[in-house]
């Protein structure tokens, strides 16, 4: 068991009694085999000295529970690092960011305190998973849909508080938070928006409340611990179609993105989409790469190759739901629109009206029909990753320059193409696209090295080119924060003037975001 850094072993072993006082012996977790659940399995560092390892494990039930670590937390200045269920894979599992924090694992609070199915909304515990939610609303019957991160297991709120997405038109997991109870670093509870008036009757249903609004405040922060949340949910649509649109011809995608901005802001499209190549495909599996190579096809070869192989250049499927007649309109609307473009197919996909049986092959499918899965893991070929996922504009151009840019990176590093999971973007976010990267990781400290090198220097040159990332692994938070350096790293010394304002022993998982406590700060928890 290692110590928390700058707590001498008397203390520890006072406050580790005190802990087990307040939660019952059983839930205060200090045994080598116990704290093996807090380390990241597929950590960068693995077997090396910079590998973050817990002190401790507590798991208490109630927010009355969090209080009191929150109190003895303080007492004592341990660390603390707050996981829901602790499955943030490619990001750190349940590991911490610093080194010897105390884990406040949030499993067993796992109530699903309410879900409406009038005004559409659930309110839960940090430690309900996807499935969990699910279940709950099968079980009662109600006529709502969630809309489940890949795999099911996670946690809504801490995908929320993590800024995840989804599939269905509430796939911005984020946008979908309405109202928030929290543990304060001094131990005192708060409750966001109109949770702030006593007996409120639309906490969940009202966002704003009165004065300033202050719920972003603890999302990807270390300014609480989260206890319950209210998330909208989309009521159960009546029905539910697909369909493909394709283009033929690489300069056709910045119409195409044109197209698709526009009817995700006019609010026909709805869902998530992944830009996908028939044409580039086929090239990488004839050696050659998705991206655009230094001494790779010129574009014209590139559409030649296409028109000869009757590939598309570029494809997606799009997903609607709701009245049939409302679903139907869409897809028309679509095909009108991109009928715009010369040479675009279409392609009519699966249409059901509910209830009905599914096809349950496609882990896709049933993510996007409010079903969560672990399906996600078949696609993803075995092995641990680091996740590396950067936002860019929604245009053509923005996804030229990217295959471009990462394109001449991993030339000049001699990578393998697969080390992303693809090199086209998904629109989680109705007016950006997210890149979403996999960097293999092991047991093999070599591998691993090279891992974190490769990964350093995408942040570095996406940062370059105006882009940066939504979320990273714990490994890196200091790292990516270092990116957002506007006027001398203004929103960091913003992000610690609050930390020291309202956490002032700096406990609360220390290093989150890149954000540090005064106490800490010189080293950047080193």
């Amino acid at each position: 068991m290692a110590l928390p850094p700058g707590v001498a072993q008397r203390d520890f072993s006072r406050a580790l009694g005190e802990l087990a006082n307040a939660l019952g012996r059983e839930w205060v977790f200090t045994s080598d085999e116990d704290l093996k659940l807090y380390r990241d399995a597929y950590s960068p560092f693995y077997g090396e000295s910079e590998d973050r390892v817990a002190s401790a494990a507590v798991a208490p039930n109630s927010t009355e529970q969090v209080q009191a670590v929150v109190r003895i937390a303080n007492k004592y200045k341990l660390p603390l690092w707050t996981i829901s269920t602790g499955r943030n894979l490619g990001y750190g599992g349940s590991s911490p960011a610093y080194s010897g924090s105390v884990v406040v694992d949030l499993k067993r609070m796992n109530r699903v305190i309410e879900v409406n199915d009038k005004t559409h909304y659930a309110v839960v515990e940090p430690g309900v998973s996807y499935f969990d939610l699910h279940r709950y609303i099968q079980e009662h019957k109600l006529n709502v849909w969630i809309d489940p991160a890949d795999p099911g297991w996670g946690s809504p709120i801490g995908n929320s508080l993590e800024r995840g997405g989804g599939r269905t038109p509430m796939r911005d997991h984020w946008n979908a938070v309405c109202g928030m109870e929290v543990v304060l670093p001094s131990g005192e509870v708060l409750r966001t928006g109109m949770g702030g008036l006593p007996n409120t009757q639309v906490w969940h249903q009202y966002k704003y409340g009165f004065g300033p609004l202050v719920d972003g405040l603890f999302s990807q922060s270390n300014f609480g611990i989260v206890t319950r949340m209210g998330i909208w949910l989309m009521p159960a649509p009546e029905a539910y179609r697909d369909g493909r649109v394709n283009v033929a011809k690489h300069d056709d995608l910045v119409p195409f993105m044109e197209h698709y901005a526009y009817l995700m802001n006019s609010d026909v499209l709805r869902g998530t989409m992944l830009l996908e190549s028939p044409l580039l495909n086929y090239h990488a599996s004839q050696g050659g790469s998705f991206f655009e190579m230094p001494g790779g096809p010129s574009i014209a070869e590139l559409d030649k190759m296409a028109s000869e192989r009757n590939l598309p250049y570029w494809s997606a499927e799009f997903r609607f739901w709701g009245p049939p007649k409302v679903v139907d309109a869409q897809w028309e609307t679509v095909k009108d629109r991109f009928g715009a473009i010369r040479g675009a197919t279409f392609k009519d996909g699966r249409s059901y009206r509910f209830p009905t049986e599914v096809d349950q092959n496609d882990p896709t499918l049933t993510v996007a029909l409010g079903t969560p899965s672990l399906g996600v893991f078949g696609l993803l070929q075995g092995g641990g990753h680091l996740g590396f996922s950067p936002i860019i504009p929604m245009t053509g151009e923005a996804v030229f320059k990217a295959q471009k840019v990462y394109g001449q990176l991993y030339a000049e590093m001699n990578l393998p193409v697969g080390n992303q999971f693809a090199a086209l973007p998904w629109s989680y976010s109705p007016r950006a696209l997210v890149m979403l990267f996999g960097i293999p990781v092991s047991h093999d400290k070599v591998k691993n090295q090279d891992g974190r090198r490769i990964f350093d220097k995408l942040v570095e040159v996406s940062a370059a080119n105006g882009w940066a990332e939504y979320r990273t692994h714990v490994a890196f938070m200091d790292k990516v924060a270092d990116a957002y350096s506007f006027n001398n790293h203004a929103m960091r010394r913003f992000h610690e003037t609050l930390k020291d304002a309202i956490d002032p022993n700096g406990i609360l998982s220390p290093g989150k975001s890149g954000i540090w406590p005064k106490r800490l700060r010189g080293t950047r928890g080193a």
